[in-house]
């Protein structure tokens, strides 16, 4: 089976309230599994519009990686980041 990966990438507005947003979305990363393999860091901007933050995080399947985001548990932090912060995060299947 594939493997499912968040790419977010975000611009934070308030950085002391993202602290709370990654406290509550902690409990659902680990019920789904998730393993973050890049979170913000250096980055280079090659084409188009970049965010100041890029975050890359590994599930066991796509399928994971979706309720991962749906959950209850992360749908209460993503209230709070999305009060606090921009950006997108899509879900792709690896290869």
């Amino acid at each position: 089976m594939a493997k499912g990966y968040w790419i977010a990438r975000v611009d934070i507005r308030d950085a002391e309230r993202y602290k709370d947003y990654v406290a509550a979305a902690k409990p659902a990363f680990e019920t789904y599994g998730a393993k973050f393999l890049a979170r913000g860091g250096a980055y280079t901007l090659l084409e188009g519009d970049g965010r100041a933050r890029n975050v890359v995080v590994e599930f066991p399947s796509h399928q994971a990686a979706v309720d991962c985001y749906n959950s209850p548990e992360y749908q209460i932090a993503a209230k709070i980041r999305q009060e606090v912060a921009d950006g997108e995060i899509v879900v792709v299947e690896g290869i």
